[in-house]
């Protein structure tokens, strides 16, 4: 989610947008679109995660609908797990943005990325105590530092590497997966009851007043620390993969390879869609409690292909003349990205708990999921005034400022 690296890898001969002045390095519009895109499936995801105690998984909802099974099953078919490894592989990509970045200013690199590491984790803390603890900012700064002491290695090495990452990550995951199956049905439904336990504390602390939302929040902290080395292998693997596309400048001419972008697409599709499907059924409760966990699992494993698919097939529609439009409608936002990432944070928490309307396991998926794709326009018009208007995001200028240590120019 790293919106803020200027972009100066664009081909010579490409016309500058004319929000780009003199001197300032021009930025690819379609890696900003990604970023763009990729708000859309974050929202969806944390917003079902935010509007109650049963979110996307876990432990299926006996009160919900037909239609709010229908809403939790498209978001976890084609959203749980994928966009926040596309802004990992983003976040990767970037990085060699920076260190030319750095390079050009005659700057020391490594100092600036800890300092931008730094900056992320504060805000990281601060999002996960007062708004959210699913916060993915934490985890990015914790792991990205293993990027700044891959810097210098080469491209081949940082695809090798992060195959390796992967592949130990997802045999780990498939035997605990493999595993869960020896529980009897009578051992999975303790395990239920003993999760459901404490929504009721929890629906009355996010229900009562700002003090016992972040009382809340911090109660649910460490458990949410315990998801991030599940997760992290993943996050750490697409950085990789990043730092190797971006070390060979693979998305500064999408047009020159795009029979190996239609091929991606289409094993990426072919692999991960159907983990996807096994992933929300069992989520759902289509196979019985036992396979909740095989479900995520294999959701986790297979969720790289799908994202895969994603990027590559934006990228082939980005060449159209209706892609070109639509990536100019998704550049600003992701342009400021980690504003707008912030920002549905606190929208979500003035709408579902004490902090506003409290209306926390009050509504179903079928409300919240087009309550979500409401706000995500509002952003993208939001986002294209202020960035016709600055060079970057609010929240992008602070960081940026702890970056360099110095108050940027706007």
């Amino acid at each position: 989610m790293d919106a803020t690296a200027e972009h100066a890898e664009k081909p010579e001969h490409a016309e500058k947008p004319e929000h780009v002045r003199a001197g300032r390095p021009v930025r690819i519009p379609e890696v900003d679109a990604l970023r763009g895109f990729a708000l859309l499936g974050i929202l969806l995801v944390n917003a079902l995660m935010m509007a109650g105690p049963y979110g996307t998984g876990g432990v299926v909802d006996p009160d919900a609908s037909a239609l709010d099974r229908a809403a939790e099953g498209l978001v976890q078919t084609f959203a749980v797990g994928k966009f926040y490894l596309m802004f990992s592989f983003l976040f990767g990509y970037s990085f060699t943005l920076q260190q030319a970045s750095a390079a050009r200013d005659g700057a020391r690199a490594v100092p600036r990325m800890l300092r931008r590491s730094f900056g992320l984790l504060a805000l990281g803390v601060l999002h996960a105590v007062l708004l959210y603890t699913g916060d993915i900012l934490m985890t990015y700064a914790l792991i990205g530092l293993v990027l700044v002491a891959a810097r210098d290695c080469a491209p081949r090495a940082a695809l090798v590497a992060a195959r390796i990452v992967y592949g130990c990550a997802s045999g780990l995951l498939l035997l605990l997966g493999l595993g869960s199956l020896f529980l009897s049905d009578a051992e999975t439904a303790e395990a239920d009851a003993g999760l459901t336990a404490g929504f009721a504390g929890l629906v009355a602390d996010y229900r009562g007043d700002a003090a016992s939302v972040v009382r809340a929040n911090l109660e649910q902290l460490p458990d949410a620390l315990l998801a991030v080395p599940m997760m992290g292998g993943f996050v750490l693997a697409a950085f990789l993969t990043g730092l190797y596309c971006g070390k060979l400048r693979l998305l500064a001419d999408l047009g020159q390879d795009r029979a190996r972008l239609r091929r991606l697409c289409v094993l990426g599709t072919a692999v991960g869609l159907p983990g996807s499907l096994f992933m929300a059924a069992a989520a759902g409760g289509a196979l019985g409690p036992r396979w909740t966990l095989l479900g995520t699992v294999v959701g986790m494993v297979t969720a790289p292909a799908l994202t895969a698919a994603y990027v590559c097939g934006l990228l082939l529609f980005m060449r159209t003349a209706r892609g070109a439009r639509t990536a100019a409608l998704l550049a600003p936002a992701g342009r400021m990205a980690l504003t707008n990432y912030l920002s549905q944070s606190l929208v979500m928490a003035l709408v579902f708990t004490a902090y506003g309307l409290a209306l926390y396991d009050r509504l179903g998926a079928a409300v919240v999921v087009p309550g979500a794709l409401a706000l995500y326009g509002a952003q993208l018009a939001l986002s294209k005034y202020l960035m016709a208007r600055h060079r970057y995001g609010p929240v992008e200028w602070l960081l940026r400022a702890v970056t360099l240590a110095r108050l940027p120019r706007r």
